[in-house]
């Protein structure tokens, strides 16, 4: 996976991307907030609003104002901050609602169809990363937006406790059978550049689940299950070449990967 410099803008016919200004090893390049809009509409719907950064929220108003027309959805693909902070506030400047799993109101269901304007997104549940993640696919464009569930570059993190080994590798599976039908041809990811080759990039990830969860259980063999915390057993063996300021995000992978395998 090569390097890419990633700055947003309009990358499909009906998606825009307005890249949040909040660069960081578990972030990327950022937070990528997606404006879907149907050629003509004046209803645009916003996934993944980001941080609350007013200057950022400004300028997602502002390209919809620019395409003519005005924010009637606000939805989520999971509710960690990076994503769903903002949403409140943006819901405020934009008199949209919000949508997502598991707030109470407007909740998503998988199948469900979101329309506006002549735009259609269908709710693909897909949990793992977080227990409410969703992505989102846009069959007009043959795109799927994955928030953290496949990113642009590099792997994502299982978010143990509240995210799942099992139900991550069925997610990756159930994205796999969309790629592989022709439905979805390129991801739109919550963090990183688009990525043109779905099929490639999830075979990807599918195959790096699969060698790490080897990798985990030999380092129990070789003695991390013994230690006092197998945790950091495992993680000073497989991921000693990772870089330390996203160990935090390894550990929760490793536990995520630990309770796959029936760990204590």
């Amino acid at each position: 996976m090569s390097e890419q410099v990633w700055a947003g803008g309009q990358v499909t016919e009906r998606a825009h991307c307005v890249l949040a200004p909040n660069p960081g090893p578990m972030t990327l390049d950022g937070t990528n907030t997606w404006v879907l809009l149907e050629p003509g509409s004046t209803e645009a719907v916003v996934i993944d609003p980001g941080p609350l950064d007013e200057g950022h929220l400004a300028r997602v108003v502002d390209t919809v104002t620019a395409a003519g027309a005005r924010v009637t959805e606000t939805i989520l693909t999971h509710g960690h901050h990076d994503h769903a902070e903002a949403a409140p506030r943006f819901a405020e400047l934009t008199g949209s609602r919000i949508r997502a799993v598991g707030r109470g109101h407007d909740d998503l269901a998988d199948g469900s169809v979101i329309r506006a304007g002549g735009l259609e997104v269908r709710v693909v549940a897909t949990p793992g990363h977080t227990s409410d993640s969703v992505s989102f696919a846009l069959a007009a464009d043959h795109a799927l937006l994955t928030g953290d569930t496949v990113l642009g570059r590099g792997t994502t993190v299982v978010a143990h406790p509240d995210g799942e080994l099992a139900a991550y590798l069925s997610s990756l599976e159930r994205i796999a059978d969309l790629t592989g039908n022709g439905e979805v041809t390129r991801i739109l990811p919550g963090h990183g550049p688009v990525v043109p080759d779905a099929k490639a990039m999830v075979a990807f990830y599918r195959t790096h689940r699969r060698e790490r969860l080897e990798q985990v259980r030999q380092a129990l063999a070789d003695g991390a299950a013994q230690e006092a915390d197998p945790v950091e057993g495992v993680l000073t063996r497989v991921y000693a070449d990772v870089p330390q300021e996203v160990w935090p995000a390894a550990r929760m992978s490793i536990r995520a990967q630990l309770d796959y395998l029936g760990v204590g």
